[in-house]
């Protein structure tokens, strides 16, 4: 593969990567008009969010062996036309009713694309290049909650809320393009994996046999319990509490990803020294004592401006954590890869999912739970990755060589 087969192989896997980000963060302005549009409320326009989330969580499970079994491509062509058939009909829905059901089926479609990209870098890169790919990718990833919203505002101002599902049809179609036409097939499929239920479930359950696997696909769900603590509350946090406008959250929202953009790329140079699991404990380690000043700010009531760079270095650490977690996690899979992944991105879905409920149950009108939730999902993180050195007897030399 030259350099640029290369660069054009990144910018596609990134960008099947980022579709189910893009649809999720796009539609977000359009909700007072779809709540109006469809004769309801904004807090039914959110279940479409709900239905969602549980569509890309689930629809992973059943990705896996579909890439393990048939090859990586056509799945995702597969799950491509069905995202662009759902984005479409949202964009024609007659009730909210009919967008809750078609937001799932668009979560279905864009979900291949999480499994798949992670299932290629696994088949195409040696090991050691694995994190390096992930954080390439992480930084597609990490643009589009900064884009996707102001995207969504002016589409929405200029052709309506339905013109947002238009623009994300037309995006799928160009991405199935550069797929058929730039990404290799790289797994010949193995005819043999059963797609019977019963027997999906235990090659799932096969997985959790594998020490690294459920140890770093735990602590990467720890660290998604944490990012969607802040993504859930943070809107509170800033502009109840500090009393930010709508324009200066989305500011300090950008800044925050920012702060996940740029360790994601360090961590590409971190690794020409440095091993994945070395990394990871480092960052983990960061996130931990920053959390608990987190804690401190909200007892106290630290200024606005300590908490804002408080948690840009707590989504840094992410930066640095989630590629490398990742990574180790699917080191052990090179003939399921496609499975590993899939079960790896549910977990990691499950753990966002938690982090959101968590916070939303113990809200009591102050920072505490977001930042309690912060630690706790830190130091679980943390002890999980204690727990793998301590079982295979790494010293702290060879977990940082």
């Amino acid at each position: 593969m030259n350099r640029r087969e290369h660069t054009i192989l990144i910018l596609v896997l990134g960008s099947l990567t980022a579709v189910g980000p893009f649809s999720i963060d796009m539609y977000l302005p359009g909700f007072p008009a779809i709540a109006r549009d469809l004769g309801t409320d904004i807090s039914h326009v959110a279940l479409t969010l709900t239905s969602y989330f549980i569509g890309i969580s689930t629809g992973q499970l059943g990705y896996g062996p579909l890439l393990d079994k048939y090859g990586r491509k056509k799945p995702v062509i597969a799950g491509l036309l069905l995202y662009i058939l759902a984005a479409i009909g949202c964009g024609l829905a007659p009730s909210i009713h009919w967008l809750i059901g078609l937001r799932f089926l668009l979560a279905l479609g864009s979900c291949v694309g999480i499994v798949a990209a992670r299932a290629v870098v696994r088949d195409l890169f040696p090991i050691r290049e694995v994190p390096r790919i992930f954080s390439t990718l992480m930084l597609v990833l990490g643009v589009s909650p900064i884009i996707a919203p102001s995207v969504g505002a002016y589409v929405a101002a200029a052709y309506g809320w339905r013109g947002i599902f238009a623009v994300l049809a037309l995006i799928a179609v160009l991405i199935l393009t550069a797929v058929i036409r730039y990404m290799p097939e790289s797994s010949p499929g193995d005819r043999s994996v059963s797609l019977r239920p019963a027997r999906m479930a235990s090659n799932y359950f096969k997985l959790f046999r594998e020490p690294m696997f459920v140890t770093y696909g735990l602590a990467s769900a720890a660290a998604s319990a944490g990012l969607f603590s802040y993504i859930s509350d943070s809107p509170f946090v800033f502009m109840k509490l500090y009393g930010f406008s709508e324009r200066e959250f989305g500011l300090i929202f950008g800044l925050s990803a920012c702060g996940v953009i740029g360790a994601s790329q360090l961590n590409r140079f971190w690794l020409r020294t440095k091993t994945s699991r070395g990394i990871s404990l480092t960052a983990v380690i960061g996130q931990c004592l920053v959390a608990v000043l987190l804690i401190v700010a909200a007892l106290v009531g630290l200024p606005a401006v300590v908490v804002i760079v408080l948690v840009f270095c707590y989504l840094a650490g992410l930066g640095s954590l989630s590629p490398n977690t990742t990574a180790v996690a699917l080191e052990p899979f090179a003939t399921n890869a496609g499975t590993a992944s899939a079960l790896l991105g549910s977990m990691q879905m499950a753990g966002g999912a938690a982090g959101s409920a968590l916070v939303s149950s113990l809200h009591n009108g102050t920072a505490l739970p977001m930042t309690s939730l912060l630690l706790a999902a830190s130091m679980v993180s943390l002890s999980l990755q204690l727990w793998y050195r301590k079982v295979r007897r790494l010293t702290p030399a060879q977990d940082s060589r």
